[in-house]
C-alpha cells in the first residue's frame, strides 16, 4: 500500500461535470480557452477547492443557521455530543476518585500498581467486548436506537460501580460501563456525521469528539469538590452523576430524525429526501445541494452492502479502497490513543512526579488541565472544515513529541533537584501544553477521520473496529501506565517522544485527505491507484462578484460550465 508514485492520474479518471448539475445550478454556459490567450474576464476571479460541484451546491444553496431547522440540527448533534460527554466523564473520573481517602480507606488499592491497573483497564476489556454488538445494533435497529442502548447500559453500570464495597464488584461495574460506552460511541459519531450538510461536516463531527472534555471537565470539578466530603460519598457522587448525560441522550434521542443515509441503505429513499430537503435545502426540494447529495447516495450507497450481514468484514481485507479506508481508521485510532495523552488517565501521579503532592491541589490542577485541553480542541474545531487534515496531523504530532521532550527533560533535572521550583513549573507548563497541542490536532479529527474515511455501509462496522483498536491501546495505556510509572517514572515518557516522531512520518507516507468533498466523493479517491496523491488533487473554479461559481476550469485549460 504506497502513498506515492510516478504514475499520474490520467486525464479519464478526473472526475467531471455533467450537463445535468448545469441545469440544477443554473448557471449560463461560459466557454474560454486559457491556452488560446484567453483569461478570466474583468469581474471574475479564480479559486481552488477540493470539488468544484460542491462549492458551487453550496453557494447557491446557502443555509440558514438560525432557521427552525437548522436549531433541531443542533440539537441532533447536541444529543450526539452528550454520547461523547459519557466516555469523557470517565476518563477524568478514576484518575481523580483514585486519589481520594475514603476511596482508599474501601478499597485500599494503592494509587499504582497492579489493582489500579485492573481498575482502570477493565473499562477498555468491556469496550472491547461490546464493540461488534455495537456494529450490529447501529446497522440493523439505527444510529438512535445505538444511542438509546447504549445510555441504559451505562446506567447499569453506575447502580454496579455506585454501591460496590469491594474491588470484585467494582470492576464489574466497570466492565459494564466500557461495554454502554462501546455502544453509545459507534452510533453517535456515525449519526452527527451522516445528518451534517457537507460543508459543516467537520464542525460538527469535531464538536462531536470535543464531548470528551464536556465530561471530563464536569468529572474533574465535581471529584474536587467532592472531595471535601468527609465520607464515602466523596467518591459514590462522581460516580452517579455518570449517568447524567445518558439520561438527556435517553429522553431525547427518539425524538430526532433518523441518519439519512441509514434510511437510504435501508431501502427508505423518500425519508431520507424528506430529511435532506428539511435540513440540507432550506425545505427547496430543487436545491442543488439536495440534488447533488441524493445522486451521490444513491450511486455510492448499496442496497446489499455489509452492514446487512453482521459477520462481514471482508470488504476491509479483499479490495483496495477497503484498504486504505481501513487504514485511516487504524492509524487515527492507535495514534490517538498512543501519543502520550493516555498518561492523562494518571494526571495526579504525573503532578505528583513533578512535586506537587497535596491532594486538593493535584485535583485543582487536574480541573486546569482539562480546561486548557478543551480550549485547544474547541479552537480547532472552528476551523476544522476549512483546515486540512493532512498537515495538522503531521506537524502537529511533532509538535507533540517536542513538548513531551522538553517534559521529560525538565522532569529528569528536577528528579536530581527537588527544591528547584523552576524545574518544576517548567515541567508542569510544558505537560499542560503538550495537552494543548494533542487536543487542537487530534480531538476534533479523532471523531472526523474514522468516520470520513469510511462509507456508510460498512461506516458503523468500521467505527466499531475503532472502538475496539481504541480500547485495546487504553487498555495497554490503563494497565502498563500505572506499572510503568511505578518502576520507571517520568522515564516512561521518553517512549511516546520517539513513537510520536514515527507517528509524523506514518501519517505523511499514508494520510488521506478528506477535506472538501461529499462523503460520497471520496469514494473516488480510494478507488485511485495512490489515494494519498488522488487526495491533494484540486479543482480550480471562476467566481463571479456574488461569490456564485460561473465556470469550473479543467486540466486542459477550458472552462467548463457548472
Amino acid at each position: 500500500m504506497s502513498s506515492h508514485g510516478s504514475q499520474d492520474i490520467s486525464s479519464s479518471e478526473k472526475q467531471v461535470v455533467s450537463e445535468k448539475h448545469a441545469a440544477d445550478l443554473g448557471v449560463a454556459p461560459v466557454v474560454h480557452d486559457d491556452h488560446a490567450g484567453g483569461h478570466v474576464k474583468a469581474g471574475k476571479h479564480e479559486k481552488v477547492v477540493h470539488n468544484a460541484e460542491l462549492f458551487a451546491a453550496i453557494q447557491t444553496s446557502n443555509i440558514n443557521p438560525r432557521s427552525k431547522e437548522s436549531l433541531q440540527l443542533y440539537w441532533a448533534i447536541f444529543i450526539a455530543f452528550c454520547c461523547a460527554c459519557a466516555n469523557g466523564y470517565d476518563g477524568s473520573l478514576m484518575t481523580s476518585i483514585i486519589a481520594m481517602p475514603y476511596f482508599q480507606s474501601t478499597f485500599q488499592t494503592g494509587d499504582t500498581g497492579s489493582q489500579v491497573s485492573v481498575i482502570f483497564s477493565l473499562y477498555t476489556v468491556g469496550s472491547m467486548v461490546g464493540a461488534p454488538f455495537a456494529a450490529v445494533l447501529s446497522d440493523r435497529y439505527g444510529r438512535k436506537k445505538g444511542m438509546f442502548c447504549g445510555g441504559f447500559v451505562i446506567i447499569l453500570g453506575m447502580i454496579v460501580i455506585a454501591t460496590s464495597n469491594h474491588v470484585p464488584q467494582l470492576v464489574v461495574g466497570r466492565f459494564i460501563l466500557g461495554v454502554g460506552i462501546s455502544i453509545m460511541t459507534v452510533a453517535a459519531p456515525a449519526y452527527a456525521i451522516e445528518i451534517s450538510p457537507p460543508h459543516w461536516r467537520g464542525r460538527c463531527t469535531g464538536f462531536y469528539n470535543c464531548g470528551w472534555f464536556g465530561g471530563s471537565i464536569p468529572a474533574a470539578i465535581i471529584t474536587f469538590g467532592t472531595n471535601y466530603i468527609q465520607s464515602d460519598y466523596s467518591w459514590r457522587i462522581p460516580l452517579i452523576f455518570q449517568a447524567f448525560t445518558c439520561i438527556i441522550v435517553m429522553c431525547s434521542v427518539m425524538f430526532l430524525p433518523e441518519s439519512p443515509r441509514f434510511l437510504m441503505a435501508n431501502n427508505r429513499e423518500e425519508e431520507a429526501i424528506e430529511f435532506l430537503v428539511k435540513y440540507h435545502g432550506n425545505n427547496d426540494p430543487t436545491s442543488a445541494l439536495v440534488l447533488l447529495e441524493v445522486e451521490e447516495m444513491k450511486q455510492g450507497i448499496r442496497l446489499d452492502g455489509i452492514d446487512k450481514n453482521w459477520w462481514d468484514y471482508r470488504p476491509f481485507i479483499f479490495t483496495h479502497s477497503g484498504r486504505w479506508r481501513i487504514a485511516q481508521v487504524l492509524m487515527i485510532s492507535i495514534f490517538g490513543q498512543f501519543s502520550g495523552n493516555g498518561l492523562g488517565y494518571f494526571n495526579t501521579v504525573i503532578f505528583k512526579n513533578i512535586g506537587v503532592t497535596d491532594v486538593p491541589q493535584q485535583l485543582g490542577y487536574n480541573v486546569l488541565n482539562s480546561v486548557l485541553s478543551a480550549i485547544g480542541a474547541l479552537t480547532a474545531v472552528c476551523f476544522t472544515d476549512k483546515m486540512p487534515r493532512r498537515p495538522v496531523l503531521i506537524f502537529g504530532t511533532l509538535a507533540c513529541a517536542a513538548a513531551l521532550a522538553v517534559n521529560s527533560g525538565l522532569t529528569a533535572a528536577l528528579a536530581g533537584d527537588l527544591l528547584n521550583l523552576g524545574f518544576a513549573r517548567g515541567a508542569l507548563a510544558s505537560y499542560f501544553l503538550f495537552n494543548v497541542i494533542f487536543s487542537f490536532t487530534y480531538t476534533p479529527l479523532q471523531g472526523v477521520i474514522p468516520t470520513e474515511a469510511l462509507e456508510t455501509t460498512t461506516r458503523a462496522k468500521g467505527l466499531a473496529f475503532s472502538g475496539f483498536i481504541v480500547s485495546a491501546v487504553g487498555f495497554i495505556n490503563q494497565f502498563a501506565g500505572p506499572i510503568a510509572l511505578k518502576n520507571i517514572e517520568y522515564r516512561y515518557i521518553y517512549v511516546f517522544v520517539g513513537w510520536d516522531i514515527i507517528e509524523a512520518a506514518l501519517w505523511y507516507f499514508f494520510c488521506v485527505e478528506s477535506q472538501g468533498r461529499t462523503l460520497e466523493q471520496l469514494e473516488w479517491v480510494y478507488q485511485q491507484p495512490y489515494p494519498v496523491k488522488a487526495s491533494l488533487k484540486v479543482d480550480k473554479v471562476v467566481l463571479a462578484d456574488d461569490g456564485k461559481v460561473v465556470e469550473k476550469i479543467t486540466d486542459a485549460g477550458i472552462a467548463g460550465t457548472l
